[in-house]
């Protein structure tokens, strides 16, 4: 039913706006009283059908999404039409009794009225509050009624008659710009009242647009970070006590997720809603026997809210508890590398390639050293920190479901940090995070770009044998995605359909890393482990990647960091010119 009712509100939008863009609709009702009001009542009703329209139209998603204010908004806005045209038309009848009293959009109305029982009677199915509000939103619904109103200026001026020349393309434009704003275009009409119709619904869509833009701008937005000190201490207090379970366990402490707690209190779901996905990562923390609960409880705020629930990367234990208890679907993704720490050896034939790149970098005078982050001294920190900032080409940390996105905090004294110097100078940085009492997950691998090839896999080693003095017997290295797929349709006499999937990786990998990061991971002769994505169906499978894909930061809004900017134009040292300049007027030393 939420879906029938969206799709009705749908039409019924765009039958709106084609009445109120059509001028031929209302001719034969509007034109006998043109002689009392001229022009009047004829563009406020178009503006109005226009607007209702648009409204519509924008809560048509929010309906398939069961929201219930967007269930309130359309039953007001449909009563208000069909109160709007009942009342217009008795007014036509009154002063001019020849025209028959019916609605004037008896489809429209007969449609609205159907829509409005409809949906009183089924007002139970859409029970799913607001969704956590976001500035960003409002550019975009600036962008889209922008969009939707040149669209429903070209197409009155398309259809229109009595045009007073042959205008070209880019002159109607500029004329509904114009009219959007308040002022005339180059476009003009024979009639006067035409020229009238125009300006005053163009002005009507302006005003309409701006108003929307500036209520969904100004609206409070709540607080992207949501895991309170309460929170963050029960989190460590379970991994303390089950953390040797999931390597990316750590990673629900991540300052963008929120959590949600079983009855019991003994499992928790870390998650982040994008794009109306719930989303998840990696397996419940906490007592397996307990994960049930806290399953139910992230199911149940999804469907508070009618989020699309999923969870990225969890293993096949995981996999198995999710389906079972919320009926959910899983999807291989690839597989973590993990190394055993009493395996590793890089003697052998396999080992070659990372022997050779460990001993090259050796010979340049390198050297490696193995910290947990509460023995480094706050300030030596902190020059870690920015020296390996400096080193990145963007301002966004990619990352969500093994990305903890912070180095150096004091609550995190347990993660451990190798650093690799040359002659002194920090080169480059790789940052762990605990799993359990005995492992490490690698986070984030930071590099400087003139220094050798090969570092990352120098450090690497280097954390390796290192392992045993912190008590560490395995260390979780990068995801690769879908790496079964790389790796079987490289072989001989892989079938048809598994090189063209590989040949698809191939090409995707230009922006992902897919190929690249399995590669770098096989270079240690890891043990590979499955992981997994969890969802409802494959028709919530493009929403769920689009989420997936702006949690990794592999789809990132444009952003204008004015910071940035300005140390780019220099305006940093300018200000520190003018600050020495006014200091030394004054006599301040």
């Amino acid at each position: 039913m939420p879906f029938i009712t969206g799709l009705m509100a749908l039409v019924i939008g765009v039958g709106y706006i084609v009445e109120g863009v059509d001028p031929g609709l209302f001719h034969h009702k509007l034109g006998k009283i043109q002689a009392l009001a001229p022009g009047t009542i004829v563009s406020l009703t178009r503006t109005t059908d226009v607007i209702i329209g648009l409204l519509l139209l924008m809560l048509s998603h929010g309906l398939r999404r069961r929201k219930h204010r967007a269930w309130e908004a359309v039953m007001a806005i449909l009563a208000v039409g069909l109160l709007l045209h009942t009342l217009l038309s008795s007014v036509i009848y009154r002063f001019i009794p020849s025209v028959h009293p019916v609605p004037l959009h008896p489809v429209a109305d007969v449609f609205s009225a159907a829509l409005l029982v409809v949906l009183f009677c089924f007002r139970r199915q859409f029970y799913a509050v607001g969704d956590p509000r976001s500035r960003w939103r409002s550019l975009w619904v600036l962008c889209g009624l922008v969009i939707a109103d040149l669209s429903i200026g070209l197409i009155y001026l398309a259809v229109a008659r009595g045009l007073s020349a042959d205008f070209t393309l880019w002159q109607r434009v500029y004329s509904v710009v114009q009219n959007l704003v308040g002022f005339s275009g180059p476009v003009q009409f024979n009639n006067e009242t035409a020229t009238d119709h125009f300006g005053f619904l163009m002005g009507g869509l302006g005003l309409f647009t701006l108003l929307v833009a500036v209520y969904m701008f100004l609206r409070p937005a709540p607080q992207t970070s949501r895991i309170e000190s309460a929170d963050a201490a029960g989190i460590r207090e379970l991994l303390e006590r089950h953390g040797d379970q999931d390597s990316l366990g750590y990673f629900a402490l991540r300052d963008d997720k929120s959590v949600i707690w079983s009855a019991t209190g003994k499992a928790c779901i870390g998650y982040r809603v994008l794009a109306g996905v719930m989303l998840a990562s990696g397996d419940p923390i906490g007592d397996p026997e307990a994960w049930p609960g806290a399953i139910q409880q992230f199911l149940d705020e999804a469907a508070r809210h009618a989020w699309v629930p999923a969870v990225i990367g969890c293993s096949e234990l995981g996999a198995e508890v999710w389906c079972r208890e919320g009926y959910l679907t899983a999807l291989e993704l690839g597989d973590e590398a993990v190394v055993r720490v009493a395996d590793f050896s890089l003697h052998g034939r396999a080992m070659r390639n990372v022997r050779q790149m460990v001993t090259r970098v050796c010979r340049q005078g390198y050297e490696a050293q193995i910290r947990r982050v509460c023995d480094i001294p706050p300030g030596e920190m902190a020059r870690l920190v920015r020296q390996a900032d400096s080193w990145r080409g963007s301002p966004t940390e990619r990352g969500f479901s093994m990305a903890l996105g912070r180095v150096g905090r004091r609550d995190d004294g347990c993660c451990v940090l190798a650093t690799a110097t040359q002659n002194g100078v920090l080169r480059a940085m790789l940052h762990f995070v605990p799993w359990g009492s005995d492992g490490l997950s690698l986070d984030l691998m930071r590099r400087d770009r003139s220094a050798a090839p090969g570092l990352n896999d120098f450090l690497i080693v280097e954390a390796i044998k290192g392992a045993p003095d912190l008590g560490v017997k395995r260390i979780s290295l990068n995801f690769a995605m879908f790496r079964a797929a790389l790796e079987r349709g490289e072989r001989i006499g892989a079938g048809p359909v598994l090189r063209a999937w590989r040949r698809i990786l191939l090409f995707l990998s230009r922006w992902f890393q897919i190929e690249s990061l399995y590669k770098f991971n096989a270079k240690f002769n890891p043990e590979w482990v499955p992981r997994f994505l969890v969802f409802p169906g494959p028709s919530d499978a493009p929403r769920i990647g689009f989420a997936a894909l702006e949690a990794e930061a592999f789809l990132v809004w444009p952003t204008i960091e004015i910071r940035r900017i300005a140390r780019k134009l220099g305006l940093g040292r300018l200000k520190r010119r003018l600050a020495a300049v006014a200091a030394g007027s004054s006599g301040r030393p």
